[in-house]
């Protein structure tokens, strides 16, 4: 899977900011069990796929060789390199992923205008691909560990597919009850799972112990391209199947801290991995050239006995669930992030448990995401076909990552050139050629998140560029604050309590107040024009939250900040309130929204077709009633119509 986040809904997510609490081998263990779940899956299909998949290779010394030393130096430069050694390091305020990652170059250079553009568009980019993977990852993962029945038994196979759907529909259906129940035990399954991958490695490896050093060596990678320069890079699109997932460990940075994540990588998940694949070329190359044939056809589940079978069979489809899980909670923080960033409209989210805040649910993105995987298993039959599918958006999102780390490098941590540019190199090296061999699947099913990652753009695009189209046509037609309380302060008639103008922007005369005042002629004792901003951080502090300004006469102003990782929660805030009088008492506040009519128009700004999609996402977004958990008796909405 991914680009941006998997903020998994089993973690142990901390609020406010600070380092998650708890071991370091409680951490650990707890990692495993979410972060490594996609990359510690890959060996059901990485290995098969690259010697029987769309494009075969015979499974002879020359080509296990250099495919097992692709693998080896790919998870050394991909994973280990850039990812847990170097982009651990670009944390936002202990937060990763891609998204992160953005508002932290955003605000760092927000001096450098010039930078913004760019960087934004890779950003809300990788986050779009991010989406057309989450669908993809479940899939793959699920069908891959399920075929695993036909190794026990042929007659198995019309039971496959059934089987599969059953258990991708049974995990969306219990997302809107939460998996903290299950999730304690995600940690245990995914240790036996590693350590059972690993003993099979091993056990076979003692055939041919001598593979260990081949795999080491990158010479058997490049007498691979000497000898077959065109299957070799074919090949890499399959190869890379193996690092798939390696964003996680990044994304999930925030849920368990940087040290116990690169500790379980290191020292546990990558030597497991490692040993795997090792078992299953030493298992090829120890039988003849037509049994190797037949056991390439799924390697994997061939590593264990007869008797043994059926158990890994079942550990392969919990381990696959677990990373579905992972995915499935890393659509919903990266969407949730995208929303508190002003990518996506406002959308219902509901917390699944009352103590951990990270564990949340989007119905819209749980249905959209099991509607899209049960047709990818319909429509593409086999995991071997999905896998043809799989590997584009990865590449694409870490060529992104790639290029995000050069903004990093020369702009946050001022790194010199002599050290840069080396890393740089070999990182887009290795990123193109991955990304340039994953081309060559368009025509076989890669043209799928590519289509997905295009729609996503263009929404998340959309929707930035009218939002931003929407408050400057608003803030043309505002009043100066003080001009309006001079003139309208002494002729209103004032009647008691506290109105409450929820606005966007945190200068001039809000429409709601406009319109109230124009309709009902009234203004309350206290009125308060607030503003929720979202600010480019993933936590802001209890004591910087509120931020008020006095204008006299009854009039205040109030902006309340907020990181893009936490909850918002109005009238809680507005109760604990300071300089701006009494306590808010809710039976005596009225909330005033104002609901905007798009009209689409003419006027330079987006396309006509862009103008009617922004006002159709405008309309069926959240209400900002249920968004701010403002009470609902204590609501009045005014409309007006704003041309764009």
């Amino acid at each position: 899977m991914n680009a941006t986040a998997t903020a998994a809904e089993a973690a142990p997510h901390h609020a406010g900011g600070h380092a998650p609490q708890g071991s370091l081998a409680k951490l650990a263990v707890g990692a495993i069990g979410i972060v490594f779940g996609d990359i510690g899956t890959s060996p059901i299909y990485a290995f098969r796929e690259t010697f029987a998949g769309h494009h075969q290779l015979a499974p002879d010394q020359l080509h296990i060789y250099g495919v097992l030393s692709l693998i080896f130096w790919s998870m050394m430069i991909i994973v280990t390199l850039k990812y847990v050694t170097i982009i651990m390091r670009a944390d936002n305020k202990g937060e990763g992923g891609s998204l992160a990652l953005l508002a932290l170059i955003n605000r760092s250079t927000s001096e450098k205008r010039r930078w913004s553009a760019g960087i934004v568009m890779l950003g809300v980019f990788a986050t779009a691909l991010f989406y057309g993977d989450s669908m993809i990852t479940p899939a793959v993962s699920v069908l891959s560990a399920v075929e695993g029945l036909t190794t026990v038994n042929p007659a198995f196979e019309s039971f496959v597919l059934p089987l599969a759907i059953g258990i991708l529909v049974a995990l969306f259906f219990i997302q809107s009850r939460g998996t903290a129940a299950v999730g304690r035990f995600f940690g245990p399954v995914m240790l036996a799972y590693f350590l059972t991958i690993a003993a099979l490695g091993v056990y076979h490896l003692t055939s041919y112990p001598t593979l260990l050093l081949q795999m080491l060596n990158p010479l058997n990678a490049a007498a691979f391209y000497a000898a077959e320069p065109l299957p070799a890079f074919i090949a890499m699109g399959s190869v890379v199947l193996a690092v798939t997932g390696a964003e996680a460990l990044y994304a999930d940075m925030g849920h368990f801290g940087r040290n116990p994540i690169r500790v379980s990588w290191v020292y546990f998940v990558l030597p497991a991995l490692l040993l795997n694949y090792l078992g299953q070329g030493a298992m090829l190359l120890s039988h003849t050239p037509a049994e190797a044939v037949e056991l390439v056809k799924n390697p994997f589940f061939y590593l264990a006995s007869e008797s043994f079978r059926l158990p890994l069979v079942l550990l392969a489809t919990c381990a696959t669930i677990i990373a579905s899980q992972a995915v499935i909670s890393g659509a919903f923080s990266v969407t949730q992030q995208a929303i508190q960033l002003g990518f996506i409209p406002r959308l219902r989210i509901t917390h699944t448990s009352e103590t951990a805040a990270g564990q949340i649910y989007i119905p819209v993105i749980n249905w959209a995401l099991l509607v899209m995987v049960v047709l990818l298993v319909v429509t593409f039959q086999s995991s071997s076909n999905l896998a043809a599918a799989y590997g584009i958006a990865v590449t694409g999102a870490m060529f992104i990552d790639t290029l995000l780390l050069a903004v990093v490098f020369f702009s946050l941590w001022k790194w010199s050139p002599w050290k840069a540019i080396p890393l740089l190199a070999l990182f887009l090296l290795v990123d193109v050629a991955y990304f340039s061999a994953n081309l060559l699947k368009v025509p076989d099913g890669g043209w799928f998140p590519l289509l997905i990652g295009a729609i996503a753009f263009t929404l998340l695009t959309t929707w930035a560029r009218g939002r931003k189209l929407m408050l400057d046509r608003m803030a043309e037609a505002s009043l100066p604050m003080e001009v309006f309380i001079k003139s309208a302060a002494s002729s209103a008639t004032r009647v008691p309590g506290t109105a409450v103008f929820m606005t966007s922007s945190a200068k001039g005369v809000p429409h709601a107040l406009l319109h109230n005042l124009k309709h009902n002629k009234v203004l309350h004792e206290r009125v308060m024009l607030l503003t929720v901003r979202i600010e480019d951080v993933p936590y802001v502090a209890a004591e910087n939250r509120a931020m008020t300004e006095d204008y006299g006469s009854g009039f205040f102003r109030v902006v309340l900040r907020y990181g893009f990782m936490e909850e918002i929660d109005v009238p809680g805030e507005l109760q604990r309130l300071q300089g701006c009088g009494p306590g808010c008492k809710m039976m005596d506040t009225s909330f005033f929204l104002a609901r905007q009519t798009l009209l689409a128009s003419s006027r330079p700004g987006m396309a006509i077709w862009r103008e009617r999609l922004f006002s159709w996402m405008l309309r069926n977004a959240e209400s900002a009633m249920e968004f701010f958990k403002l009470p609902t008796n204590r609501v009045v909405e005014l409309g007006s119509q704003v041309e764009i």
